[in-house]
């Protein structure tokens, strides 16, 4: 099949193997999230070797400096690649990169090129090592690199440009605010017009400063404005989120809007009181308080709790939350009646829990439903982890 799918008339990164017996396949059944009779075989990715002309870099919402390699076009997996990522300054080193190497190339996944070698025999006599750099490239701030971290930061979080677009592109997000009526073009449209600074100048937008007198952007701008103003009902564990902390992940912003209950208590937490957060570490905690130590932070976020944000959980929130969970690592696995399993994760955190993906010694107990994993199964019962049933999970909870 590998030799053959270059015939096909579309491009595949792999085959699905199946089961050849609908009788059989019945018998095996289905995990929650994918068949027992069938499992996809990933083709080894193709490569090419193409001259490295030189390195750029890119500044992201967090900060983080990424180093791009720019060569020489060339056909891998049925596209024209010239650029792919080359992560951060120890990666550049292992590689022994030098401008002008003839470099190997792959598709991670048939979709994300990257540089997995060196050429070292095609090496010109001149060629000299990539340098990374020590100064943001679009601020000029001197790049830091923090302990246990492999990548370089631009500290400037509220003067670098892409840093701040990026920043307002994670506020309007699905998962953060949700303002779908924004997007990247949009964003960057604002930025260079002067209407936006920061996430709250969203908030102080009127449908004539977006138009500019053009009628025929009426209805677009009235629909922004609908967006905006809607996700001022966001709950306060997304706004956290949202803020676009360095570090803090949808995961952890719901856990410090639950552990804290209101933006007040997060924005006076000490070190200790966040290290007592079982999920946020030392790096995560540091980098708290160093956002909410900013002056310009504390100011937007004011700005966004006058404007009507939510700045706490809600009284069904917390009438719905309980320490009946805490310190317990509960890993979810088969197919639920009573509640999904997004619902169950949910309630897990709520009433302190975590949700764990797989099992160890460290697991409290099991939320089994039908169809759960033979594999998960044979690993509970090895080390002795109690599996709990919906109802039993229910009851425990009240």
């Amino acid at each position: 099949m590998d030799k053959e799918r270059k015939n096909l008339p579309v491009a595949t990164d792999g085959i699905v193997l199946k089961v050849n017996s609908l009788r059989q396949q019945r018998h095996l059944g289905f995990t929650a999230k994918s068949p027992r009779w069938a499992i996809a075989y990933k083709f080894k990715a193709e490569r090419a070797c193409t001259r490295l002309n030189e390195v750029t870099f890119q500044v992201g919402r967090t900060g983080a400096v990424t180093p791009v390699a720019n060569m020489e076009p060339v056909q891998l997996a049925g596209t024209t690649v010239k650029r792919a990522t080359l992560n951060n300054e120890d990666f550049i080193k292992s590689l022994d990169l030098h401008i002008g190497d003839y470099v190997y190339v792959e598709k991670g996944g048939e979709i994300i090129p990257k540089i997995v070698g060196v050429d070292i025999d095609q090496r010109p006599i001149i060629a000299q090592p990539v340098q990374f750099i020590t100064r943001c490239p679009e601020c000029g701030t001197p790049l830091v690199r923090y302990e246990g971290e492999a990548v370089h930061y631009c500290p400037n979080d509220t003067g670098c440009p892409p840093q701040i677009k990026g920043r307002i592109e994670h506020f309007i997000s699905r998962r953060a605010m949700n303002i779908m009526s924004l997007g990247p073009e949009t964003v960057d449209e604002y930025w260079s017009r002067g209407l936006i600074h920061n996430v709250a100048d969203l908030y102080d937008l009127t449908v004539i400063q977006i138009t500019g007198g053009n009628k025929n952007r009426r209805l677009s701008a009235e629909n922004v404005i609908k967006g905006i103003d809607a996700s001022k009902q966001v709950p306060f564990e997304r706004v956290v989120f949202a803020l676009g902390i360095r570090f803090v992940g949808e995961t952890s912003g719901k856990l410090l809007a639950r552990h804290f209950k209101t933006i007040d208590s997060l924005i006076n937490a000490t070190l200790d009181d966040l290290l007592e957060i079982d999920g946020i570490g030392e790096v995560m905690a540091k980098s708290i308080l160093s956002y909410f130590h900013n002056e310009e932070n504390l100011k937007m976020v004011e700005r966004l709790r006058q404007y009507g944000l939510q700045m706490s959980l809600s009284e069904e929130q917390l009438q719905g939350t309980s320490d009946k969970l805490a310190g317990k690592s509960i890993v979810i696995s088969g197919v639920f009646s009573h509640h999904s399993r997004d619902e169950y994760k949910t309630l897990i955190e709520q009433h302190g829990g975590k949700n764990v993906g797989s099992i160890s010694g460290k697991t409290s107990f099991i939320l089994a439903g039908d169809n759960m994993g033979p594999s998960k199964l044979q690993k509970a019962e090895k080390l002795g982890i109690p599996i709990v049933n919906e109802d039993e999970f229910l009851e425990m909870i009240k």
